[in-house]
């Protein structure tokens, strides 16, 4: 079993989460809390790390099942075959959300040129490598998960870094 990566209707998301785990699937949606601001006030939610994207753990057999779930509107595909979303890049998305921040930076470092492979070495976050695609005043360190061709940025501090 994989984690398949469906592209559902606009703002669906959490509606097919339920339906999924209602039928059965192991399914996965994650979500981050933001601020959102409304004209009387303000206000944490949570909304889709990926918008329109929900991964379900299912055999490639029962990709045609899971597609009849109301709301999903088709198979996210990757050079012609079902995409998926590796284990290791679950995990790490798990551990992102985990962290529940985005840190600020401390400073810049001269070391570290836009485009160089790095890799977190502290904090909730260590281990995990990427590339750095941000530098002036903030340490923009992105993710590429590879499989479904998007990617996570977390602001860090420099000193959390190491050149791979």
């Amino acid at each position: 079993m994989k984690w398949y990566v469906f592209y559902t209707k606009s703002r669906q998301e959490k509606k097919v989460y339920d339906l999924l785990q209602r039928a059965g699937y192991e399914a996965f949606l994650p979500l981050q809390k933001v601020m959102r601001q409304w004209s009387d006030r303000k206000k944490k939610v949570e909304v889709p790390l990926f918008n329109s994207y929900i991964f379900v753990k299912e055999m490639e057999h029962r990709i045609p099942e899971v597609l009849k779930t109301p709301g999903i509107a088709w198979n996210i595909r990757h050079n012609g075959k079902p995409a998926i979303l590796r284990e290791e890049e679950y995990q790490m998305i798990c551990r992102f959300i985990e962290t529940g921040y985005f840190m600020e930076t401390s400073g810049e470092v001269e070391t570290f040129q836009i485009g160089d492979r790095a890799k977190i070495i502290d904090g909730p976050l260590a281990g995990i490598t990427g590339t750095l695609t941000g530098k002036d005043k903030s340490q923009r360190f992105s993710i590429l998960l590879e499989g479904i061709q998007q990617v996570i940025q977390v602001q860090l501090p420099a000193h959390l870094l190491e050149k791979c």
